[in-house]
């Protein structure tokens, strides 16, 4: 028999529980690295103190490494291993919070549908990343002309995106005369409960007006704010981990001690006592989550942008340039947080010496490639709605002018020696024809900045924001990466 930690002997405890105890509550889409380190381990730390029976229902939608993670999770019977790397030591939990895992691949659309619309579902949560939910950047509305969309409305019981899912869920459920369920969002986004909500009734009102109105009056879709660095899986992490349990888990996580979440109490039908295992339940999100978005996720962008461009593979390995150290600790206090409204007594200082010291933790191998994914989704939120604070006050922002600058650079697709650059993102064929389109680069930038799902129509006619970002970029150009961060002091 092929050992796993479901069998092996193992040099730390696994659960005291089997997953006979749970019942399937949570029906989470998009059981990737962050969900398994976040989300499952508080509840797991929730079975370890209290008698609570709420488990996951884990479901990936999309087919290769998804679905062979779903297998991965049924052939250890749902366990598997969290690495919590500090700079010094790391701490090896075996996690026992998860009740099944389904794929299309493996059980089709019916049986994910009739997980969701089963009885025992209270919540169903989400980490599908930003362009999951679908959203127009710009309008923070459904995108009704997204492919995934189109389909679901052609074939609501096939759905592809996991708002199809939701919303047919929710139909079948009120067909059956049972409850709604609480949609979870515990992505990185502005108000991800809204965006959430947005997405789910616009798809409803498109489908049929009736279920959207009773969506909007059976379903909530509170807000959280989740915190905790987990970089991708690698064959050197897994085998890391291997190296020190003593078995090869193809599932096991390696991330950072810290952790944090933080949720709106809005359940429309139970919820577990989160509370009891670390979490913290709030009546407004908000101030926290923009003090992670801007001071956190903004930070991490400009590194990833500017530090992949000075041929730093990790956000560690950048840290060790004190220019980097400095640029990113001036970008969170003399440019994000003055743009939050915190509750009293909040430490913004404070919180920003712990993300530095976070960043510069070298057990964890934190690609910027992998944080510079995705940046049309992630720039609005993390660095733009930040600038126009700062273009109404008449303040300063070259920070964030040069992080704007340096994703303009990372786009290009070459890097400061000539390489390719693998760039992730949906609008990375129009990246393309701009660049092959425009040699000039001040003609280059008006392009990138005439790309309304990401600036709208306000920045590009602001004369102040296009000089100073042609500047910055124009220096990147002349100078690189390294050079024009230092220059910032």
């Amino acid at each position: 028999m092929v050992q796993n930690v479901a069998n092996a002997t193992l040099s730390v405890a696994r659960p005291q529980w089997d997953n006979s105890r749970l019942v399937s509550r949570i029906v989470h889409l998009g059981c990737g690295a962050f969900h398994r380190a976040h989300q499952a381990l508080y509840t797991h730390r929730l079975l370890e103190t209290t008698d609570s029976d709420w488990g996951y229902c884990e479901v990936n939608l999309m087919p290769g490494n998804d679905a062979r993670l779903i297998q991965a999770l049924k052939d250890q019977n749902m366990l598997y291993t969290v690495a919590e790397r500090g700079a010094e030591s790391t701490a090896l939990k075996v996690i026992g919070s998860m009740k099944e895992a389904l794929h299309p691949e493996f059980d089709g659309c019916d049986g994910i549908l009739n997980a969701m619309a089963r009885p025992e579902t209270a919540i169903v949560s989400l980490t599908v990343t930003e362009k999951g939910y679908c959203i127009d950047a710009a309008s923070s509305q459904l995108d009704l002309n997204n492919s995934f969309i189109q389909h679901d409305l052609a074939h609501p019981q096939q759905p592809k995106s996991a708002i199809g899912y939701i919303v047919e869920a929710l139909a079948m459920r009120r067909e059956r005369g049972l409850p709604g369920f609480t949609v979870m969002s515990c992505d990185n986004l502005r108000e991800n409960g809204h965006a959430a909500k947005a997405a789910v009734l616009g798809l409803a009102q498109a489908r049929d007006p009736a279920l959207a109105a009773w969506i909007a009056g059976h379903v909530t879709f509170p807000c959280t704010m989740v915190d905790r660095i987990v970089p991708a899986v690698t064959e050197e992490s897994l085998q890391q981990v291997a190296d020190q349990l003593g078995v090869f888990d193809p599932c096991a996580i390696a991330c950072e001690p810290f952790i944090q979440w933080v949720i709106e109490d809005n359940f429309v039908n139970g919820r577990p006592d989160w509370d009891k295992a670390g979490a913290q339940f709030v009546a407004d999100v908000v101030p926290f989550e923009m003090m992670k978005l801007r001071m956190l996720n903004g930070s991490h962008s400009f590194l990833a942008y500017l530090g992949y461009l000075g041929g730093y593979e990790t956000i560690s390995d950048t840290m060790t340039n004190p220019a980097y150290r400095k640029a990113a600790r001036a970008l969170m206090l003399n440019e994000q947080a003055p743009t939050l409204s915190m509750p009293q007594g909040t430490d913004l200082v404070g919180y920003a010496d712990l993300l530095i010291e976070r960043y510069t933790n070298p057990s964890l191998r934190h690609r910027t490639w992998q944080i510079a994914m995705d940046g049309s989704q992630k720039l609005p939120q993390r660095m733009l709605d930040p600038v126009r604070i700062h273009l109404k006050n008449g303040d300063d922002f070259r920070h964030l002018t040069l992080g704007v600058a340096g994703w303009m650079r990372y786009v290009s697709g070459v890097d400061e020696q000539g390489n390719a650059i693998d760039v992730v993102d949906p609008l990375a064929a129009r990246y393309r024809e701009i660049h092959q389109q425009y040699q000039e680069p001040e003609a280059r930038v008006r392009a990138l900045l005439a790309i309304e799902t990401i600036f709208s129509k306000d920045l590009p006619a602001n004369a102040q924001f296009v000089a100073a970002v042609t500047h910055a970029y124009l220096d990147l150009l002349k100078n690189g990466a390294r050079a024009t961060v230092e220059a910032l002091a």
